[in-house]
């Protein structure tokens, strides 16, 4: 259960004004079914994350205990770090629209979470907890608490929130979980 609540928590703070946000906010505006976009967003990340989840337990087997709570703790700070810094959204998604709104959700949201930090999370909460199921199931349910909002409240945008301090917060939480990997490990 810890590494469900961790997962669920960690992604929906760190989602908060991210590039894949920003996306949810601009399918809401281009297409109509919301239930579409959802649905997409659900399909594209579990599909994501869980490849990530699994290449982060994967990664763990080749490294001694002690030296992946080292490098497990080293990317919670320095993701903690990175969320800091602002995402954009990409403007190449327009092509994709043609799809519909479930494909090109898919397809953009796959796409888009790539390298992204709540993907890079998921690696290493995966590594951290080794319970892969738990991990991508409270990622996802993370990435839907907090994008459903957007999708469904079109015009209460990212824009209107305190991001600064969403930002310091959600660094605050990863660092939180560096130090408490070095100190639990």
């Amino acid at each position: 259960m810890e590494a469900f609540l961790a997962s669920t928590l960690a992604v929906a703070v760190a989602e908060i004004g991210d590039k894949t946000q920003l996306l949810a906010l601009l399918l809401a505006a281009r297409f109509k079914n919301k239930t579409a976009i959802v649905s997409g967003i659900l399909v594209a990340t579990v599909l994501n994350h869980f490849a990530a989840a699994w290449l982060g337990q994967w990664a763990m087997e080749w490294v001694s205990p002690q030296l992946g709570s080292w490098l497990i703790s080293a990317s919670f700070f320095a993701i903690a770090l990175w969320v800091l810094v602002p995402d954009k959204a990409d403007e190449e998604e327009s092509r994709f629209y043609r799809f519909g709104p479930f494909i090109a959700t898919c397809i953009l949201f796959f796409f888009a979470e790539i390298g992204d930090k709540t993907q890079i999370a998921t690696l290493v909460l995966s590594a951290r907890y080794d319970d892969l199921l738990m991990v991508v199931t409270g990622t996802t349910v993370g990435m839907l608490l907090a994008n459903v909002p957007v999708i469904w409240l079109g015009d209460f945008s990212a824009e209107k929130l305190p991001l600064d301090w969403i930002r310091r917060g959600c660094a605050l939480l990863f660092a939180v979980l560096g130090a408490a990997t070095l100190v639990y490990a």
